[in-house]
């Protein structure tokens, strides 16, 4: 456990020291919240959420963002390491790879989950009503899942790429199918027919409902099924994440 707390640590500490980084994260998603939310909430209806407003139903949908990003593109710190040496320090030590893997997947989800807060913390300014505690504690654990599960998948993709810009570019064009197809932005049952079964491969989906139940008590998936859905992908993401990272090559 060590190894796995030390490089927990090496992460959290390589976030703190970029102010930039931590900026530029938030950036977007406060974007969508600000510009968007109060630009359409007087004009976009929500039938069956139980009265929620737009801007209640975009803020699940930003943290959402926010910990997906963070978490998804830490998986470039592995590519950096390889370039600048670390990794291969590190593979050579008497430890596991399934530890360093580990440790890094809990450090970029850790990162992810604490910018997931920050957006958060600054909704309750912009409009979010909280609707009881208990839901604030399901919302951060649908955050931690999202963070694992992606930053997981990050590490997966990492492992088997040398280019840094090809890794972006090839986040970029996953991701943003991932997060559109999310209900993030728009209720899922207003969806055409056609799509909505491919919304409901998407396993953001289900992040973003759970987190949308938490705070606001209102989903348009059972809490439960969402649970379900997200901490299987996070497991079958985890277990294929190792698999790779233990075959890497440097």
């Amino acid at each position: 456990m060590d190894i796995v707390y030390t490089l927990w640590l090496r992460n959290m500490k390589r976030y703190l020291r970029s102010k930039s980084r931590i900026v530029g994260s938030i950036a977007m998603p406060l974007f969508f919240l600000v510009f968007l939310g109060f630009g359409l909430n007087s004009v976009v209806q929500l039938p069956g959420l139980g009265g929620t407003n737009y801007i209640q139903f975009l803020i699940p949908g930003m943290v959402a963002m926010s910990v997906l990003f963070t978490s998804v593109f830490s998986g470039v710190q592995i590519i950096w390491d390889k370039q600048f040496g670390f990794l291969k320090e590190t593979l050579v030590a008497p430890i596991s790879r399934l530890e360093i893997m580990v440790g890094q997947t809990v450090g970029g989800a850790t990162t992810a989950f604490i910018q997931g807060v920050i957006i958060l913390v600054v909704s309750l300014f912009v409009g979010l009503q909280i609707s009881s505690i208990p839901g604030f504690l399901i919302a951060f654990g649908f955050m931690a899942l999202i963070g694992i599960a992606f930053t997981a998948f990050g590490i997966a993709i990492a492992s088997k790429m040398e280019d840094m810009t090809g890794f972006q570019l090839i986040m970029n064009f996953v991701v943003f199918p991932i997060f559109g197809l999310s209900g993030a932005l728009f209720p899922i049952s207003s969806l055409p027919a056609v799509v909505a079964p491919i919304t409901l491969l998407d396993p953001l989906t289900y992040g973003v409902e759970g987190i949308r139940y938490g705070l606001t008590g209102v989903s348009q998936i059972n809490p439960l099924l969402s649970l379900a859905v997200l901490g299987g992908f996070t497991v079958a993401v985890t277990v294929i994440g190792a698999y790779l990272f233990r075959k890497i090559q440097v």
